[in-house]
């Protein structure tokens, strides 16, 4: 199966979601029983409607069939089966936790993102010596050799900074200002990472701004943390709230959580330095780990 931008998330994510609303809103048969009469499992099924495994095409047939889907939504559904089964890049790294798989996904697939980081640099514009930091802090102790890895993917994920086909999307990111000041790693890491900000911010589609620590109560704080919203083009996905742990992760495509996010990125981005002042700070503190 030939590599592609968006991999099968999307595809999966589509299938599933439709697959769902036609057993839950058209045919209104329970989870349970749909998953006895397609003779599988309740959790294979669950995770089928949730586009985390690739569908087969007498699958989605059977599916279609005991949901009472009529012949043009049939032939619909089973021309994106196939889809399910293709491969991103990040298929190549086993290593990949499935629910951050996901995420990777998503990302690719994106038009627009707005991010709020109150821990670490967004993933993305982070450098290869402070993701290594990261991984090396990870409980779980791993070998260099997986370090390695993960710090590769989360290069690679950069490019979507300044990719051309398709365009690249636009990131909209706020850090609150203990991000910034927070060390990671040593103070020559730091540097670096606060001089690759600066430069970030010269790109057309990027704005990272800095959110002061001494700023009053604002949305960030009251939505509980770090969060991105996910904006795709349309049709292919709504919008999508991503809330990541330590071990796992939230995703929320409701239009009441999406817009809750929404309102709370705008709150705290409204409460942010500008981008010039942003830079400036971002060159100010490098100086000074420089010392």
């Amino acid at each position: 199966m030939p590599e592609t931008i968006t991999g099968s998330t999307v595809p999966r994510r589509q299938l599933g979601r439709e697959l769902r609303r036609l057993r839950e809103e058209e045919a209104r048969i329970p989870q349970v029983e749909a998953a006895k009469a397609l003779d599988c499992s309740v959790t294979k099924l669950w995770r089928l409607e949730r586009g985390e495994l690739p569908i087969r095409t007498p699958d989605v047939k059977a599916m279609c069939e005991l949901y009472g889907a009529d012949e043009k939504t049939t032939e619909a559904l089973t021309a994106i089966a196939p889809h399910t089964k293709a491969k991103g890049w990040w298929h190549d790294y086993a290593e990949i936790p499935s629910w951050f798989e996901l995420y990777i996904g998503l990302e690719q697939a994106a038009s627009s993102l707005r991010e709020y980081h109150t821990d670490l640099v967004s993933g993305v514009l982070q450098t290869r010596e402070y993701a290594t930091a990261i991984f090396q802090r990870h409980p779980a102790q791993l070998a260099d050799e997986e370090v390695e890895r993960r710090v590769a993917v989360r290069m690679r994920r950069a490019r979507l900074l300044t990719r051309l086909d398709p365009p690249a999307a636009n990131f909209d990111i706020v850090l609150d200002e203990s991000v910034v000041r927070r060390t990671v790693g040593n103070a020559g890491v730091m540097a670096t990472q606060l001089r690759r900000l600066a430069e970030a911010n010269e790109l057309p589609n990027v704005s990272i701004r800095v959110l002061p620590i001494n700023t009053e109560l604002h949305g960030g704080a009251l939505a509980g943390g770090s969060f991105t919203v996910l904006d795709f083009p349309a049709r292919h996905e709504p919008t999508t709230v991503y809330v990541e742990g330590l071990t796992g992760a939230l995703y929320l495509d409701k239009p009441t959580e999406a817009e809750g996010y929404a309102w709370a990125f705008s709150d705290v981005r409204a409460a942010a330095l500008d981008i010039a002042a942003s830079k400036d700070l971002f060159w100010s503190i490098a100086r000074e780990y420089e010392r």
